[in-house]
């Protein structure tokens, strides 16, 4: 008797499930409202779906040419260049659309969600032009910076990135102290050592000339363990 009930509510449920199907097929089946690109002009159903399959890359490809993708319209009009560089679908190893794109932009309540678009896309030539696509952050940190990206970040995630100090003066010791203490400011592409080292600027100047250097504004150039015995050709 109990095992009927059971069957009798499943038989239930699955009657209103079917039933609101057909009542409302919008909310209950569709992955969501169309994007703007494809409501105008409207685009229909079977222009992106196979019947069984769902949407297919081939199916995009009826109207988009990856060889003019950021270059023209799918009508073939030229488009305004935003940025210099290279088109950035041409500099993809996949021509799968779906691996990043969903021509829906509602919930997904039928079908997983849409995949984040990864850097091993790129071919291995294109990524590390990272100028390409991402302008520089404007602020203090990275004011000056030199050198690649990939330097600190990796293709991953933006943050955490990390920097390798070594390569430039150790934090050891009495040195492992707060950014603030030498990059007085906030400003991280200069440093000064004077903020601890009671040393006059004009008298390790004076010191220096002796020895034929005139320039003291990089200490860590030549001390780059922080120790005055330390000379510019210490590694």
């Amino acid at each position: 008797m109990k095992r009927s009930w059971i069957l009798a509510i499943i038989a239930a449920n699955l009657a209103a499930l079917i039933a609101l199907i057909f009542l409302y097929p919008e909310p209950m089946i569709s992955p969501g409202r169309l994007s703007p690109a494809h409501t105008d002009p409207p685009v229909a159903c079977a222009a992106c779906h196979a019947p069984f399959r769902g949407a297919t890359a081939q199916k995009c490809m009826t109207c988009h040419s990856v060889a003019t993708i950021g270059l023209k319209t799918s009508q073939g009009e030229p488009l305004a260049r935003s940025r210099a560089g290279p088109p950035f679908h041409q500099a993809l190893n996949t021509t799968n659309c779906l691996a990043c794109h969903s021509g829906h932009a509602g919930p997904r309540l039928s079908h997983p969600s849409g995949s984040r678009f990864s850097h091993d896309l790129l071919k291995a030539e294109t990524r590390p032009l990272c100028g390409t696509c991402h302008a520089a952050p404007v602020n203090a940190l990275h004011q000056g910076v030199q050198g690649s990206c990939s330097s600190c970040h990796t293709p991953q995630a933006w943050t955490p990135a990390t920097f390798d100090h070594q390569s430039f003066f150790s934090l050891t010791g009495p040195h492992n102290v707060p950014c603030a203490t030498c990059h007085t400011g906030g400003d991280f592409t200069r440093y000064t050592c004077f903020s601890c080292h009671e040393h006059r600027p004009d008298r390790v100047l004076a010191e220096h000339r002796e020895e034929g250097i005139r320039d003291i504004r990089d200490c860590a150039g030549c001390h780059r363990g922080g120790r005055s015995e330390e000379g510019e050709d210490d590694d």
